[in-house]
């Protein structure tokens, strides 16, 4: 698709977390307007973001946590070029803006969970676009479609699955779960083991056997609904955060710094008072558990780690030595590997 100075663009929701057009096309220096049409049974919203920028965007409107509701899940940003509000089911709106250097701009919707499936790209540009299929600016189920164009208007085929697109593992969401703070991190280490890290407290909460989750109902919801567990809870925090930096009574200031994919798998980043603390959770041979691995920086003084004895789990660290539930961590230690075996 091509436009001159100014253009119009109806962008349908579809069933499964789609917009209808994966893509569209406009020249540079032209003033664009977007209807958005909520045909889904979800809310949705749609926002239109800097080149490169709709992860970045994405992460920003979860952080909004409780706030988020209120402010239509839009992180106050420069990244933000133009935004609907969240429509209900049925609603539409329209948004306008200017358009002038080439580039590829997302469009996203930023309610929680949906951000990392639900997009599309505007081309500003007077090339010809890349094949479809190999286009990885859009959606993997848009590339895999055939025939499909800038106007197509696809249906939704109905699946099994919670999840409206092929899961790879290791994954993660950023989305709202049980017994956790609104900055939670589901994980699936493979299609049966998972865990939840609780980014906003900076600790592990618990851990589970026999799947990953089911967004569905979170999806569906206005931000009050909770993403279900899929399988059985076999470790369930019950100390509250675990370490403490010389003395059991006092509790340190905690940070969370972001994370990063090493192989898909996160390592979260986090400072306690001024301590730098990288975690990094992997399966234990034969899915038995869990391995812990930190890495310190600037710990002049003891560590200790708080565990609950009669909960099941076999704890064993590679240094330090555990009384009473409390591990010490001698100061000036680098690299601890805690394991957590079912």
């Amino acid at each position: 698709m091509s436009a001159q100075q100014d253009t119009t663009i109806v962008i349908k929701v579809l069933g499964g977390l789609q917009f209808d057009l994966p893509r569209f096309a406009v020249r540079p220096n032209t003033r664009v307007t977007i209807t958005l049409d909520n045909h889904d049974d979800m809310a949705h919203n749609l926002v239109v973001t800097q080149p490169n920028s709709r992860i970045k965007v994405v992460d920003e409107a979860l952080k909004l946590a409780e706030k988020g509701a209120k402010m239509d899940y839009i992180p106050n940003s420069p990244l933000v070029i133009a935004h609907t509000r969240i429509l209900e089911p049925g609603r539409m709106e329209s948004i306008t803006f200017l358009v002038d250097k080439e580039g590829t701009y997302p469009y996203v919707c930023t309610y929680p969970g949906h951000g990392y499936i639900m997009y599309g790209a505007m081309y500003v540009t007077t090339k010809p676009l890349p094949p479809l299929e190999k286009d990885l600016n859009v959606p993997e189920t848009q590339r895999q479609k055939t025939g499909a164009t800038a106007n197509h208007s696809g249906h939704h085929m109905a699946s099994q699955s919670p999840h409206p697109y092929p899961l790879k593992y290791p994954l993660h969401y950023r989305t709202f779960m049980p017994d956790c703070s609104p900055a939670a991190i589901a994980v699936a280490l493979n299609e049966t083991e998972s865990y939840c890290f609780d980014a906003g407290k900076c600790y592990l909460r618990y851990a589970w056997s026999g799947g990953f989750v089911d967004n569905s109902e979170q999806w569906k919801g206005n931000g009050s609904k909770l993403t279900k567990i899929v399988g059985d809870i076999y470790w369930h925090d019950n100390t509250g955060f675990p370490f403490r930096i010389g003395k059991i009574d006092i509790t340190p200031e905690v940070h969370f710094k972001g994370y990063h994919l090493t192989n898909r798998i996160p390592t979260f980043r986090y400072l306690l008072n001024n301590i730098e603390v990288k975690e990094t959770l992997t399966l234990l041979p034969g899915d038995t558990g869990l391995s812990r691995t930190f890495t310190f920086r600037n710990n002049t003084q003891p560590l200790l780690f708080i565990i609950k004895t009669d909960d099941g789990i076999t704890y064993k660290s590679s240094v330090g030595k555990f009384n009473d539930g409390v591990l010490t961590i001698p100061a000036g230690t680098q690299k601890l590997t805690l394991t957590m075996k079912k």
